[in-house]
């Protein structure tokens, strides 16, 4: 044990602008701590006044997971139970050391780091460590355990490097055939969608967004990533939902900022479709999405024959189901980096989500009638946190099916 309490740090994590960190009483406060735990995943949160370089390392007898940070002081006087029943079954937060905080999580079966990466303060919100664990098996946590022993010892009086686990970087394998996302800029054209104050546009937003994510998305060699449109182009919902079924997309995503009249509404959500709307915020902007084509002249399709509406109810029951995951992995991602609704993941009768062989999300990046949000939609920081939260729910959702498809008969 004395071995890793010495090379812990150089195992995992170094921010290169905490280059001025000279001394301990330079190191960040642990404010706060908390642990929310199903039976396939887990997330720890540490909120700093600052950010920090962290290492993460693998325990048995029992079986934990170790992060440490460099800090100065732990402030919390009794962290929050762990939330939920999986795979933590309980934590502490304490000084190891002068200079090093320890952050225990004993696990209720074996587990591994999916993910971790630190966040830089941001408005209302603190320096944030997140760290994601996913069940493994009891062989390979076993490894792990010993090739951190390996790793510690090797990296005695090593320089620490940077070894980030953001966007991407946890998806599954390149395959022969990478996964199709088909990202929908929502509105644009003679169609500019909602208006903030200052002129600016839901067309222009979503646009600037699906063209970020689709860069980030690309460059992780995971994801083939399609527009449905790539500029100031009006397209019909119809012609929005047909894009992704010729083209068998494997995910959906219709990106909106949209606006209401009670302006103190402000945060992201996920939508799935569904014929009941959630409550009457939710029942508006689909009533809104929905009355564009009206407007412009299109109908609805013909109903089909009754045999047909059974095979694609069901078929539709199966995407639910797909959307359903993946919109919560998209949440799971977003809720350490931005402001959410209460009850982030939602339902409504979007008809751009009516495909019934293609998993579709609608994501709410936030509100044009609602100050703080505007203000946010407009910022390059904030949105190069949204994007990297979306491509990692992305990566989460597809590691996620094909973990899935591999234990199924």
């Amino acid at each position: 044990m004395a071995v890793f309490l010495v090379a812990t740090l150089c195992l995992l994590g170094v921010t290169p602008a905490l280059a001025q960190i000279v001394s301990v009483e330079d190191y960040p406060d642990v404010m706060d701590a908390r642990v929310s735990a199903t039976a396939e995943r887990a997330r720890l949160i540490i909120d700093l006044s600052g950010p920090t370089e962290f290492a993460i390392a693998t325990l048995d007898n029992p079986n934990r997971i170790a992060i440490d940070v460099k800090a100065f002081e732990v402030k919390i006087l009794a962290p929050a139970d762990v939330a939920g029943d999986g795979l933590v079954s309980s934590y502490s937060v304490e000084m190891a050391e002068k200079g090093r905080a320890r952050t225990l999580l004993t696990l209720a079966k074996p587990a591994l780091v999916q993910q971790a990466y630190m966040m830089e303060a941001v408005a209302d919100q603190p320096a944030r460590l997140v760290v994601d664990l996913i069940p493994t098996d009891e062989m390979t946590f076993n490894a792990k355990v010993a090739a951190d022993l390996a790793a510690s010892v090797a990296n005695q009086g090593a320089v620490p490097e940077t070894t980030s686990t953001d966007p991407g970087t946890h998806a599954a394998p390149v395959a022969e055939t990478r996964p199709l996302v088909v990202l929908d800029p929502g509105h644009g054209g003679i169609d500019n969608g909602a208006s903030a104050p200052n002129g600016v546009h839901e067309k222009d937003i979503t646009l600037t967004f699906a063209l970020q994510l689709q860069k980030v998305l690309m460059e992780t060699g995971h994801f083939d990533v399609a527009l449905t449109r790539e500029d100031d182009a009006y397209l019909t919902l119809n012609q929005r939902v047909d894009l992704a079924r010729q083209n068998k997309a494997d995910l959906f995503i219709s990106l909106h900022a949209d606006s209401f009249q009670e302006p103190e509404i402000r945060g992201a959500s996920v939508y799935t479709r569904d014929e009941n709307a959630t409550d009457v915020l939710d029942k508006v902007l689909a009533d809104g999405e929905n009355r564009y084509d009206i407007v412009a002249g299109f109908a609805l399709p013909q109903a089909t024959p009754a045999v047909m509406d059974i095979l694609v109810d069901l078929m539709r029951r199966e995407m639910r189901k797909s959307s359903f995951l993946a919109a919560e992995a998209i949440v799971h991602q977003l809720e350490p980096s931005v402001a959410l609704r209460r009850f982030p993941v939602r339902q409504a009768d979007f008809f751009v989500l009516q495909a019934p062989d293609v998993p579709s999300v609608l994501v709410e990046l936030g509100f044009l009638s609602n100050a703080a949000d505007i203000a946010n939609l407009q910022q390059s920081d904030w949105r190069d946190r949204v994007v990297n939260a979306l491509a990692r729910g992305i990566a989460d959702y597809f590691d996620q099916t094909q973990k899935s498809a591999a234990v199924a008969p």
